[in-house]
């Protein structure tokens, strides 16, 4: 197949759930070529990069055959190429272990595992091993 629409290819390699969700992310400005955010209606061909942001990172898929019917999660690697940069997954990685910055809204406070891990994170762990006196020793 030569075209397909962009919505239904982002459904038919499972990048997105539903189609009706991929529609969705294209009207919000999530999806883009070339940096031209577009339509769900946008016919795409082998050969496009196509860029899909989901906060933090960005990821970039190479067309490699445009298909309108979804495949099976093995012949995935066939229809589309991960070209994602290693910079995106290192900012997926950064917010992985900060976890707390962008906090999933409506999540509430954090609980107290949330809590212990933020302490044990942000707590220098080399200044336990000392017990360094910062008074100064009054020489007579």
């Amino acid at each position: 197949m030569g075209e397909a629409r962009i919505d239904k290819w982002l459904w038919a390699v499972r990048i997105f759930k539903t189609r009706t969700i991929a529609a969705e992310a294209c009207k919000k400005g999530r999806i883009s070529i070339n940096g031209v955010q577009i339509k769900p209606s946008r016919m795409i061909k082998p050969g496009e990069i196509i860029q899909v942001r989901k906060p933090p990172i960005t990821y970039s898929f190479k067309v490699l055959q445009a298909i309108e019917k979804r495949v099976g999660a093995k012949l995935v690697p066939e229809m589309m190429e991960n070209v994602t940069t290693s910079d995106q997954y290192e900012l997926l990685e950064l917010s992985r272990i900060s976890g707390f910055v962008d906090r999933a809204r409506g999540t509430g406070r954090p609980t107290k595992k949330d809590r212990r891990s933020l302490d044990e994170f942000t707590a220098p762990e080399f200044l336990d091993e000392f017990n360094f006196d910062f008074e100064e020793d009054e020489e007579d």
